[in-house]
């Protein structure tokens, strides 16, 4: 879990680096999509799995699809435009989302560790983040971040209401045909609104086109290996792990982006990934 948690870190730094080298938000979203669909086509057909999926079941999978199709393009923007750690700190608030939206819903209300985990990641974020800046110009400092920030808070909240719906419609929907139909809603939403704006931007040199490619197998070798060892650790105790990704990714981006952070940001970051693995663990 810790790999697959540092490979989809990859993914993104991988994405940055396109980014850096002429592609845009529009094409990576594209690429990594349409590539992740076939791959795992590609391992159903090779397991048997039924294609045939019931009409109301497409339905819900189709709209899920398009929220996640707008996760990506918001995580992704805001990867674009701050380092690619903060980015993921502020879209790893998204189990917080997850949980008010189900309770605002009628579902169960958080239970106490949440309540007392969820100020206590926000305060670690501001930390991250630096919001009140070196000098305390907080005006400054958002101009810098602001745009990133609210590009990876839409991407929280599209995940967390995708998880919602996905959760309480799509339960009997097998989890690799379930991510099939929902990556090719991406791939489909990416490359007809990039077609119609004209909005697809390619690499503009050999190291833009390999991490475009770095950024599709990295993501598509992470969500296929979750598929593969979830089941066999189990969701509840384990999917926490995966919040391991924006530690892993503040020393790639120190070592590949040479995007460093202070020593405080690098305490807000702990603070926010540990919160959040709290309330992924069991008890109450």
């Amino acid at each position: 879990m810790l790999l697959i948690a540092i490979v989809f870190g990859s993914n993104h730094v991988a994405a940055r680096v396109a980014f850096d080298h002429g592609a845009n938000v529009t094409t990576a979203v594209a690429f990594r999509s349409a590539g992740t669909a076939l791959f795992v086509l590609g391992l159903l057909r090779l397991s048997g799995v039924p294609l045939a999926v019931p009409r109301r079941p497409l339905a819900r999978a189709l709209l899920v699809g398009l929220l996640l199709a707008v996760q990506s393009y918001c995580l992704y923007s805001a990867v674009a435009v701050i380092p690619v750690a903060l980015a993921l700190l502020a879209f790893n608030t998204h189990p917080m989302l997850l949980a008010l939206f189900s309770w605002a819903s009628g579902g169960e209300r958080p239970a106490p560790r949440m309540l007392v985990a969820m100020p206590v990641a926000l305060a670690g974020l501001a930390f991250a983040l630096d919001v009140w800046g070196r000098s305390g110009d907080m005006a400054g400092r958002w101009g810098e971040i602001g745009a990133g920030v609210l590009w990876a808070s839409g991407a929280a909240a599209s995940f967390a209401a995708a998880m919602l719906l996905a959760a309480r419609t799509l339960g009997g929907v097998d989890g690799r045909l379930r991510s099939f139909l929902t990556m090719s809603v991406v791939a489909v939403a990416a490359i007809a609104g990039g077609a119609a704006a004209g909005d697809f931007v390619l690499p503009a040199d050999g190291v833009g086109w390999i991490a475009l490619a770095l950024l599709t197998a990295f993501y598509g070798t992470a969500i296929t290996s979750l598929f593969v060892v979830l089941p066999r650790l189990g969701a509840v105790n384990n999917m926490a792990i995966l919040n391991f990704e924006p530690i892993a990714v503040l020393g790639m981006a120190w070592l590949l982006l040479g995007q460093a952070v202070a020593p405080l940001q690098v305490a807000g970051a702990l603070v926010v990934v540990a919160a959040v693995m709290s309330m992924g663990s069991g008890g109450k």
